[in-house]
């Protein structure tokens, strides 16, 4: 019987210490593989796009090039993007936001127990969903620039709006399909819809887009 290839993870944090303790959570689980490490932002997008990781756990605060600019560099130009999961130590940091604007799959907080990492690790490298939807919200309240009259609100269609909607709420496709009675394909068409008419790359974006123009309420 095949067992499926491993998660590989490359881990972006100016802190030896910090690196060196992720590895050692992340190697003692099986099925996960860290393949690569980068102490600046700099040095993290050249070492994604030398390995090509699934995950990547990036340190929002770094020198060179911080981890909102290394985030939106290795989603801009990588053909095959890897999850990019924040990691910070507020809850409420501004450089969150903007990370998550910049296409990040979500975040953790450095105070995360090893089984909540682990998990995290997991999700976001085998499903679409998003991590902590319920704190993007709070995030939003604090520091969307709201854009009420954008015009790509009146073109979603009514299911549009619906699927726009799970996804804020960080269900998957297959998850979506189940709460819509549809299949995963019609699911997948409708997100690619929501991700052009947005004008968003990916998911996240597309949730904070939402926010943004007012769609939905962070409230």
């Amino acid at each position: 019987m095949s067992h499926p290839a491993p998660i590989r993870i490359v881990l972006a944090d100016d802190e030896r210490m910090v690196r060196t303790a992720l590895r050692a959570i992340l190697s003692a689980e099986p099925g996960l593989e860290v393949v690569g490490e980068a102490a600046t932002g700099a040095e993290a997008v050249s070492v994604v796009r030398e390995l090509r990781p699934d995950v990547v756990l990036m340190d929002v605060r770094m020198p060179e090039v911080d981890g909102i600019r290394a985030t939106e560099q290795i989603l801009a130009h990588a053909q095959r993007p890897p999850r990019v999961v924040v990691v910070t130590t507020f809850e409420n940091d501004s450089y969150v936001y903007d990370a998550l604007r910049a296409g990040a799959a979500g975040f953790l907080l450095k105070r995360s127990d090893a089984d909540t990492l682990v998990q995290a690790v997991r999700l976001v490298a085998r499903t679409d969903s998003l991590l902590f939807p319920s704190a993007v919200r709070a995030l939003a309240a604090r520091h969307a620039r709201a854009a009420p009259s954008a015009p790509w609100v009146s073109r979603l269609t009514g299911r549009e709006r619906d699927v726009l909607r799970h996804m804020a709420a960080g269900l998957t496709n297959a998850e979506i399909a189940r709460r819509l009675d549809v299949g995963p394909a019609t699911v997948k068409s409708h997100v690619a819809a929501v991700l052009a008419k947005t004008g968003a790359r990916d998911r996240t974006q597309a949730v904070i887009a939402a926010y943004e123009a007012g769609f939905l309420s962070a409230g």
